[in-house]
């Protein structure tokens, strides 16, 4: 593995706790799919079970940092120019039907910047992570946006559907952690949905900023609602203008 920080390294051991956990539950889910039971509780729990790992993890790391969560909202602590940002399960619906994408995605912030993230699906075993000024990864290896610049050869993540007729090419995968990692890796040409909490998204701004690609105009403040549209240089002022942002 490439030279990380200390805190990218707790968040990858937290990661890598949670995964076997989440791995476990999903296979249970699997065959809950095929019964009469609704595993819709059982998902509650996992949800539940996942995050305090996480958290625990976390905290007993840095127990000074502050930690904003869908279950928390925005718990400041003793730190609070320093927040890790935690989503246990991105891709809740999929995971919940037995569909096999989901992530686990944690960030950091500090000063208001997202400084270093990771997402990882665990049953796919894809980890991607980055650190800022240090590049953008996929399971060790450095990726980079795509560099096309005709968007008709472009495929977008689209992550809702919209009031407007697309003449682009796109496609809804059900989770915001893995659309914004798999533009940042070149499997998507860019991405754009709204009404997003920060922790959807958080690990995501970062690992796409570190791999070349823009994001446009997004506060980090207003972190229970936002809206993103991100896409490399070449083509971010056609894709603005398809979606009407």
């Amino acid at each position: 593995m490439n030279s990380i920080s200390a805190n990218l390294n707790v968040m990858i051991k937290a990661t890598d706790k949670a995964s076997k956990v989440l791995i476990r539950d999903f296979g249970e889910l699997e065959k809950l799919q095929a019964s009469k039971k609704s595993p819709t509780n059982f998902m509650t729990n996992s949800i539940i079970k996942v995050g305090n790992l996480i958290y625990e993890e976390l905290v007993n790391a840095r127990p000074n940092y502050s930690i904003l969560s869908k279950k928390t909202g925005l718990k400041f602590n003793k730190d609070k120019k320093n927040i890790w940002i935690l989503d246990p399960i991105n891709g809740k619906i999929n995971f919940l039907h037995g569909i096999p994408h989901f992530a686990i995605s944690i960030a950091l912030q500090s000063n208001n910047e997202i400084i270093s993230g990771i997402i990882f699906d665990p049953i796919k075993n894809e980890m991607f992570y980055a650190e800022k000024n240090n590049g953008a990864f996929f399971n060790n290896q450095r990726i980079k946006v795509s560099k096309k610049n005709d968007i008709e050869d472009c495929l977008f993540a689209i992550g809702e559907k919209l009031d407007i007729e697309l003449s682009i090419k796109y496609r809804k995968s059900g989770s915001s952690a893995l659309d914004m990692a798999y533009f940042a890796s070149g499997r998507y040409d860019g991405y754009f949905q709204q009404n997003l909490k920060l922790w959807n998204i958080a690990a995501g701004i970062i690992l796409v900023q570190e791999a070349g690609g823009i994001i446009n105009d997004l506060d980090l403040k207003n972190y229970n609602s936002l809206n993103i549209l991100s896409s490399n240089s070449f083509i971010n002022e056609e894709f603005k203008k398809k979606i009407n942002f």
